[in-house]
């Protein structure tokens, strides 16, 4: 399995195509593992490497993961087939759609984790569509929150679309701190990365 992953992962770099870091995989294991995650959807596929990553860490994993992207739609289909085929089993599952039309039913009622590694503007918006299939004491994990240093040092940019979503992410980030539904910790790992855990019980 760290044949295929590496083989996903060293793909991916090749073609200048944004995955996870190192280090925020390593974070996904070791929250994976000691919260005891079983069912996790993915805003993101992109070439379906961290889905791949985050159902290799235990036997009873499960994901589904969503991608917009034509081109890397396809792209995952190719590596999420061998994964499944690795295991013998349909461990990850992958849905060509915009995240914000999808229809609900199509996912599992409830989810232990929900990974957001999608558009950073909309953050807010895929929280309050998505927080209702997720289980009470779940977690959101957005990842990229410093966006490449930008929201921490704006200045380091004049491009105009960079500056309008530096100031959506951090809009994002004041409005989940300041959510009482959510407890929320930043990390300074990777791109930066906040985890919001659902602190009320499922209507």
């Amino acid at each position: 399995m760290i044949k295929l992953l590496n083989e996903i992962k060293n793909a991916a770099i090749k073609n200048n195509i944004p995955i996870i870091e190192d280090e925020t995989a390593e974070f996904l294991k070791d929250y994976i593992i000691n919260n005891n995650v079983k069912s996790i959807l993915e805003i993101g596929s992109a070439t379906g490497y961290s889905a791949s990553f985050m159902v290799s860490i235990s036997d009873d994993i499960y994901v589904d993961t969503i991608e917009k992207n034509n081109d890397r739609f396809l792209e995952a289909v190719k590596n999420i087939n061998k994964v499944n085929l690795f295991f013998n089993k349909q461990r990850i599952k992958i849905i060509n759609e915009d995240a914000l039309n999808i229809d609900l039913s199509l996912l599992k009622n409830e989810y232990d984790l929900i990974f957001v590694d999608g558009p950073k503007a909309q953050n807010i918006i895929i929280v309050n569509y998505f927080e209702k299939i997720l289980k009470n004491h779940g977690s959101f994990i957005i990842d990229n929150i410093d966006f490449h240093g930008f929201v921490i040092n704006p200045k380091k940019t004049k491009n105009r679309n960079t500056v309008q979503l530096v100031k959506k992410i951090k809009k994002f980030i004041e409005w989940i701190n300041e959510n009482d539904d959510y407890h929320t910790e930043y990390f300074k790992i990777g791109d930066g990365i906040i985890v919001a855990r659902k602190e009320v019980t499922n209507e």
